[in-house]
């Protein structure tokens, strides 16, 4: 199977060379497209490479029916639609850790201009000036720095910080007391905290509803006479009219801001003529190593969503950086077959829709139960929805969409790489569960009362029966009867000359007409057939 690639955006060549290697794959290597132009060829790929030039939109989304993966090479993802292509099942990833060194560089550099006067003393030697007496600065060390943001970036700063000798602090509600300490820092419980300390404020966030105008007026106003404020993370995170204010004031020493609300930067921005500023053109990660890291981080990530469903690295996969990706293939698997099975169930006992979904799953899994809740969701919308893909992505926001309840939990009662799907709509409820041990693809262990065991392929019947002789031979004859190769069987009981249980592994297609038959024969008493769609 091949795959179409577009790569836009000046792409570094390393990453698309990483591309071009793989002999599947049809690289389309183009400049930035208008985008009329690119939504009439969007429809023909299916993988998207490109950095903040290109706009990946709803619009964009809607026609590209063949896309699976669109891939940033950079850490934001403002330009796309995240939403929409959440909605549609498209894989959004980008490059977070690959600038993290340049922007961290950049923070010192100017920082240490903006507090040594380098941009005046420049160009005041270059006008062949001396103006040594009007350029006393101040030093680094000693000065409380807080960093707002405490991941990679924030990391990384705070390493450096310390090596000058400043007294670092940071404020992170989503960053555990270890992070801290291992970086050892100062933590701040509150922002507010965090402002009446700072010497030094620099915000290192993504751009959400949460954090958009974060530090605005009120909050610059807690800073300390003579503090500075910096921005090299998203426009908008400190608002810029507030910032402005505040150094046309006095209140601020100077401020750094690498980041706008609108880009590029207007002639006539405020900022431009606000006093003791260092601006810069969004050139946090404009350094050739910065560029090269992105591109093949990228590129990589997207190579290996294509070949191998890798999703560990996709920014709207629930749960996808938990672990080790191919590691949690097997539960994937078990977890989608497993609510395929008992959906199919429900819907022989005449359940029209399902209500409720829950996970349950071994403690070793439950980093990864989001995605395992997603796989789950998956597995009961096969065959129910119309969509172009049904995947990890978007299973669980179309199941919520349907009404359905979700839930997760972790239980030592499953054992080792336990994972239990329970599903229940209307009065019928039924609980289908397996294992998935490291290197098997994973087997169902136990449907309703029965504990079985087989592996999920093609195709599952599901029958149940009176415990009698007989029984076994009648379904093996009209299944050879009819063609369809028996690959495992399984019988349970739950006590002899009771009710009993038969999961029967096929290969291909099971006919209506065969399930007919097997319900005519004598004590069978319920007949699913579960043909599989999804991995």
């Amino acid at each position: 199977m091949s795959y179409r690639i577009l790569v836009t955006d000046d792409i570094d060549a390393d990453g698309v060379a990483l591309l071009r290697a793989e002999p599947s794959f049809i690289v389309d290597e183009v400049p930035t497209l208008p985008p009329a132009e690119l939504l009439e060829r969007i429809g023909d790929y299916d993988a998207f490479v490109g950095r903040s030039a290109t706009r990946v939109t709803e619009a964009l989304l809607k026609r590209a029916t063949k896309l699976r993966v669109v891939g940033r090479a950079g850490v934001g993802v403002d330009n796309i639609a995240v939403e929409a292509a959440t909605a549609l099942g498209v894989a959004v990833i980008n490059a977070p850790a690959g600038n993290t060194v340049a922007v961290a560089e950049l923070f010192f550099g100017t920082l240490i201009g903006l507090l040594r006067h380098l941009p005046q003393a420049a160009t005041s030697m270059r006008d062949g000036k001396w103006d040594r007496s009007q350029l006393l600065g101040t030093e680094l060390k000693g000065k409380t720095l807080v960093i707002v943001g405490v991941g990679r970036i924030g990391g990384e700063i705070a390493t450096r910080a310390l090596a000058f000798g400043m007294d670092v602090a940071g404020y992170d509600p989503y960053v555990g007391e270890e992070r801290f300490r291992a970086l050892k820092i100062r933590r701040f419980a509150t922002l507010e905290e965090a402002l009446d300390d700072a010497d030094i404020i620099t915000v290192h966030t993504p751009l959400t509803e949460e954090t958009e105008g974060m530090i605005g007026r009120r909050e610059l106003a807690r800073l300390k006479n003579g503090a500075i404020a910096v921005n090299m993370a998203r426009g908008g995170i400190i608002e810029e009219a507030a910032l402005v204010l505040a150094l046309d004031s006095g209140q601020l020493r100077g401020a750094i801001v690498d980041a706008f609300d609108k880009e590029p930067l207007a002639a006539d921005n405020p900022l431009r003529r606000a006093p003791n500023t260092l601006l810069t053109p969004h050139i946090g990660a404009s350094s050739a190593e910065a560029q090269r890291n992105v591109a093949v981080d990228a590129c990589a990530a997207v190579r290996d969503a294509l070949l191998h469903n890798e999703l560990s690295r996709s920014i709207n996969v629930a749960g996808a950086g938990m672990g080790d990706w191919r590691e949690l293939q097997p539960a994937l698997f078990v977890a989608r077959r497993a609510a395929a099975v008992a959906r199919a169930i429900l819907a022989d006992r005449g359940v029209r829709a399902v209500q409720r979904l829950a996970l349950r799953c071994a403690p070793e899994l439950a980093g990864a139960s989001a995605a395992l809740l997603a796989s789950a969701a998956a597995g009961v919308l096969e065959g129910a929805v119309e969509v172009e893909r049904l995947n990890l992505i978007n299973a669980r926001s179309l199941a919520e969409a349907r009404g359905m309840e979700l839930s997760c939990s972790e239980s030592r009662e499953l054992g080792s790489s336990g994972v239990q799907i329970s599903l229940s709509g209307g009065m019928q409820e039924i609980a289908v569960a397996g294992v998935a041990p490291e290197g098997s693809p994973g087997r169902l262990t136990r449907i309703g009362g029965f504990h079985v065991d087989v592996a999920p392929r093609d195709t599952l019947i599901i029958l149940t029966n009176n415990d009698v002789p007989g029984v076994i031979g009648r379904v093996g004859t009209l299944l050879g009867d009819a063609g369809v190769n028996i690959a495992e069987y399984h019988q349970a009981r739950l006590a002899q000359g009771g009710e009993a249980l038969a999961a029967i592994s096929v290969d291909g297609i099971v006919g209506a007409g065969v399930r007919e038959n097997l319900l005519k024969l004598p004590d069978i008493s319920s007949a699913t057939v579960v043909h599989f769609r999804g991995a």
